[in-house]
């Protein structure tokens, strides 16, 4: 995608486009596939920004090869992510080197899955970054039900009943906005689309308890 020399870089977000972004949840990034590569490039100096850079897009890739596992295990005829039930049975952590993927796989499938989210990420279908069960939403649940009840713990009376109805407004508002403001950190903040990522090898693994995982290795490239 060709920008004008005028333009923002791509990874600044600022007035109105901010704004847009927290009230459409449901919208989608627009990046350019070499924005993370243009990034590193201009504060090659910062430790740790590759490693930062290549985990958001680690994140995404562990995300989107869910998903691909999860439509497989369903009949074939309904592949759209909106249709596709999470298979709860796979789980997974993401590293600056790739990431794990929990639950009984078999390796030849999962090869074909990385290889497939990897593709259809970098085709546009960046919503596949996006995922429910991501520990990114439950971080902002604990953060925004932390925040809320200290608030209501200020604002009301120091009475046992009024912190008790409090703490349970509290409770209820950050469960209500869990699920959007999760979403919107999972999009922005916590994943990117992998245009910089090359898959290395994947090797059967174990957990800590001995079950069955594997770990998927990816280096980094130049878009």
């Amino acid at each position: 995608m060709t920008q004008a020399t005028t333009d923002p870089p791509s990874w600044f977000l600022g007035g109105t486009e901010l704004v847009d972004l927290f009230f459409a949840p449901n919208q989608q990034p627009d990046p350019r596939w070499t924005q993370d590569a243009d990034l590193l490039r201009a504060f090659n100096f910062v430790p740790g920004l590759k490693e930062l850079l290549m985990l958001r897009q680690v994140h995404a890739l562990e995300h989107a090869t869910v998903w691909v596992l999860s439509s497989w295990a369903k009949p074939r005829h309904s592949t759209a992510i909106e249709t596709v039930p999470d298979n709860e049975l796979l789980g997974g952590l993401s590293t600056d080197r790739g990431f794990h993927l929990y639950g009984q796989v078999n390796t030849i499938e999962l090869q074909r899955a990385v290889q497939v989210a990897l593709r259809r990420l970098t085709a546009g279908e960046w919503h596949l970054a996006v995922h429910p069960r991501c520990g990114t939403n439950l971080s902002v649940g604990m953060l925004l039900t932390a925040g809320f009840a200290v608030g209501m713990a200020t604002l009301l009376p120091r009475g046992p009943i009024e912190q008790f109805v409090g703490l349970g407004v509290a409770a209820a508002t950050a469960a209500h906005l869990t699920p959007d403001l999760g979403r919107f950190a999972q999009q922005y903040i916590t994943t990117a689309v992998p245009f910089n990522l090359a898959i290395e090898r994947i090797t059967p693994t174990k957990d800590a308890i001995g079950r069955p995982a594997h770990f998927v290795q990816v280096s980094w490239k130049e878009a």
